[in-house]
């Protein structure tokens, strides 16, 4: 029955309107900002990734740039890598994993944007450290606090659902699978190890990400590379599928000619949501934390992120499925990516999922965690925050045990809630991204000339956030 209900919910809030506006708000900074994601790539890489910097750059008591990426990430590159693309596949078809590549593309602006605003907003804490998200500039678009709080509390809520139950459940259910674990048991263990990590704040979590993200995601790709090797010849078939798929007009189920393609932008978009972030909010957070001087800068931070959590990762995920036409084998979530694991390498796909999903899914555990305590910080003070912690490492040991359906109807929820006022606001604000993303330009491809400009622009906004009293 609750189930039901969440699915009526969910069917609402994740109807044409809320798709409509993710799209929608991706596709009108990336033509505001002269389609920075695609255009400027090669430099968001030198910026990023590449910068010999990404390691070092860090103040006393906050965080690297780098360690900003793995933590984002880690909250990202949980089961949404694996169960939601598997889930996109069974209930929106191929053509879903084009919709996530179209909702990947526009969500790195939607994620600039956030980041950029993120970084403009933030605050100075007493302690020389910096602290923000989404609160401070949804206050700003809003001129309220409200909308703000009413963020603050649906992160709060998707930080239990979408990052804490459905990641310590998809754990226990792979370990249940593949070395008979009772997810009691699961639950307990990842509680434990849970708790010794986060009580640590952002610095220990930063420390862990920035070793566990990148060697997963090796091992992952790794991985799923010798599947795709192994069935190289069918890639131009299974990527004409998803393409064609996407705009099918086959009937389905009796309905009329256009269900598949609506099922596909719909789970396609919101598992690409689930998977990447993008236009919820929530990782402006972590990188709110970091000791970035520059918005854009920070705002490319995010554009990566989206890019190889949903364009690389995601992807592998998909064609690891549909390479091996295990599609329709009756399997879903991560069985169905076990499955297409075991078609290569027999009974040792099954271990090597759930370790992957045990790995992926504690990362995010660890992430989500500085997502709600922050939230919860700013409606109920350093006390609320503190006894957060350890009620959030309890809701990891009850999500193991507690009905995936159940969880995951409530992960889309209040995903929805959380989205709603956040992309407003960034909406509301548009002009303030659009300038200072213009005054980079200039400063980096217009010349000589445009560099003063630049200088004072930036200069001022510095000035801004220094003048700001310590929280």
């Amino acid at each position: 029955m609750i189930s039901g209900l969440y699915d009526k919910i969910n069917s609402f809030l994740w109807g044409l309107p809320m798709l409509s506006l993710f799209l929608g708000v991706g596709i009108l900074f990336t033509v505001k900002c002269g389609f920075f994601q695609i255009r400027r790539f090669p430099h968001i890489l030198r910026k990023t990734i590449f910068s010999s910097r990404k390691k070092h750059s860090k103040e006393k008591g906050g965080i690297s740039q780098f360690q900003a990426l793995t933590t984002a990430l880690a909250a990202t590159m949980g089961t949404g890598n694996i169960v939601a693309v598997a889930t996109a596949i069974t209930l929106g078809g191929a053509g879903s994993i084009f919709w996530m590549w179209v909702s990947a593309i526009l969500g790195m602006m939607t994620g600039f944007a956030e980041n950029v605003l993120g970084i403009y907003y933030r605050k100075k804490n007493k302690d020389g450290t910096w602290s923000g998200g989404p609160m401070p500039y949804i206050e700003r678009a809003f001129k309220s606090t409200l909308p703000a709080k009413l963020f603050a509390l649906f992160c709060i809520g998707a930080s239990f659902g979408m990052g804490n139950m459905s990641q310590s459940n998809s754990i226990a259910a792979a370990l249940t699978s593949s070395l008979s674990i009772p997810p009691v048991v699961t639950g307990l263990i990842v509680g434990i190890l849970l708790l010794l990590v986060i009580v640590g704040g952002i610095n220990r979590i930063g420390k862990v990400t920035e070793k566990l993200i990148p060697i997963m995601s090796v091992l992952y790709m790794i991985g799923v590379g010798i599947i795709i090797a192994f069935n190289a010849g069918k890639i131009p078939s299974v990527l004409r599928g998803i393409v064609s798929d996407a705009f099918s007009f086959r009937a389905v189920g009796g309905g009329v000619g256009g269900t598949v393609i609506y099922n596909g932008i719909k789970y396609g978009i919101r598992r690409g949501v689930f998977s990447n972030e993008a236009g919820l909010g929530s990782s402006v957070i972590v990188h709110c934390a970091t000791n970035a001087r520059e918005p854009v800068t920070q705002g490319m931070w995010a554009i990566f992120e989206v890019f190889f959590d949903t364009i690389i990762i995601c992807t592998l995920t998909a064609l690891s499925i549909l390479l091996t036409g295990v599609a329709d084998c009756g399997a879903q979530g991560s069985a169905l990516v076990i499955e297409a694991f075991k078609t290569c390498f027999g009974g040792y796909g099954v271990h090597f999922i759930s370790i992957s999903i045990t790995f992926f899914g504690f990362a995010t555990l660890v992430g989500w965690s500085y997502y709600g305590e922050s939230c919860t910080k700013y409606i109920f003070g350093d006390k609320g925050a503190k006894h957060y912690k350890y009620i959030y490492v309890a809701v990891a040991v009850i999500g193991a045990v507690t009905s995936l359906d159940f969880v995951w109807g409530i992960s889309d929820t209040f995903n929805a809630l959380m989205a709603l006022p956040n992309l407003i606001a960034i909406l509301l604000l548009a002009s303030t991204v659009v300038r200072i993303t213009r005054n980079y330009n200039q400063r980096y491809f217009g010349g000589k000339q445009s560099i003063k400009p630049m200088l004072s622009a930036h200069t001022k906004i510095q000035a801004e956030q220094e003048s700001r009293p310590p929280e």
